[in-house]
């Protein structure tokens, strides 16, 4: 990989690198240059994100080794939910637990900061944003700021997604752990790894995959069904955090390309005035459909935070 980025840089060396953290855990939010110190609390920050935590960690580490001059910046995807309000990100188990930083931190920040950016002055005072890929979540956003968010105290929860089950009752964890005898590893590996589109059809957790079957696979037909339902569920839920909805900007790789996942969504959400037609207008919510563009988001941190440290000194 990095001879690549060598040879697109033909000779230069990078001033900076930005990577893009899931989780930083109870401390870290804003970007922040990596130094041995913040290294330990991405370790520690782990636990909230096995699944991406150490691939990240693991980048950074080749990355210092390669270029061990070059300033290496953490950007991260709760950073934008930092300041959810107060009833969505609190969770309803014992207040004990809040010490250990258990909350609703809420990802996909940078692609919700993104769209933020973008919209600029035709921003609405009332957004929610449906980030679709292979993880996905719906985000409320009033006045530029997260206000609530499907993706709970780690990226596993909420919608279902490609292989994560998103929301599940604890009930259902409770019953495998007694009557199948699994373990924490176990469940882990259900919920993030078989669980979502891939688990209910067995066939893939590729919608595209799940289209071309869908005509003669029932599984695959109702996974996508389930996908669509569980999106405008959430959409909806939204709209009461936000008392309403101006605009919803669908986002990510499938929210982008997947017009017939878009209109379902839509459709599911008419009796609210949600045209089915992206680019129908009229006295109903705005629907547009507008690219994820994390990569700037973590380049415009990176020049800000390196700026600022060549100003000081």
């Amino acid at each position: 990989m990095f001879d690549r980025i060598d040879a697109a840089l033909a000779g230069a060396r990078p001033v900076a690198i930005g990577h893009r953290i899931v989780h930083g855990g109870p401390e870290l939010f804003h970007p922040v240059e990596i130094d041995p110190a913040v290294m330990a609390q991405l370790e520690r920050a782990t636990a909230f994100a096995p699944l991406h935590g150490p691939a990240a960690l693991s980048l950074i580490r080749a990355a210092q080794a390669h270029y061990p001059d070059v300033p290496q910046v953490a950007c991260f995807d709760t950073g934008f939910h930092q300041r959810l309000e107060e009833v969505a990100a609190i969770l309803p188990i014992p207040k004990e637990f809040r010490a250990d930083g258990v909350r609703r931190y809420g990802f996909h920040g940078l692609s919700c900061q993104s769209i933020v950016h973008q919209l600029g002055q035709d921003l609405p005072e009332r957004l929610i944003i449906a980030h679709l890929g292979s993880g996905a979540s719906v985000t409320a956003v009033r006045n530029g700021m997260s206000a609530d968010t499907t993706m709970g105290l780690t990226p596993s929860g909420g919608i279902v997604m490609a292989s994560r089950a998103g929301d599940l009752d604890p009930g259902l964890l409770l019953y495998l752990m007694r009557e199948r005898g699994m373990d924490a590893a176990d469940i882990e590996d259900m919920v993030d790894r078989r669980s979502g589109l891939l688990g209910i059809s067995g066939v893939s957790g590729d919608l595209r995959k799940l289209h071309a079957a869908a005509a003669t696979n029932a599984d695959a037909a109702l996974a996508i069904a389930v996908f669509c339902r569980s999106v405008a569920k959430q959409i909806a839920a939204m709209m009461v955090s936000l008392d309403g909805a101006e605009m919803i900007v669908f986002t990510g790789g499938i929210g982008e390309n997947d017009a017939a996942v878009r209109s379902r969504i839509c459709a599911d959400l008419g009796w609210a005035g949600v045209p089915m037609d992206h680019a129908a207008t009229g006295g109903g919510v705005v629907v547009r459909v507008m690219e994820s563009q994390e990569g700037a988001e973590i380049a415009r941190a990176v020049l800000c935070l390196t700026d600022s440290a060549a100003g000081a000194g």
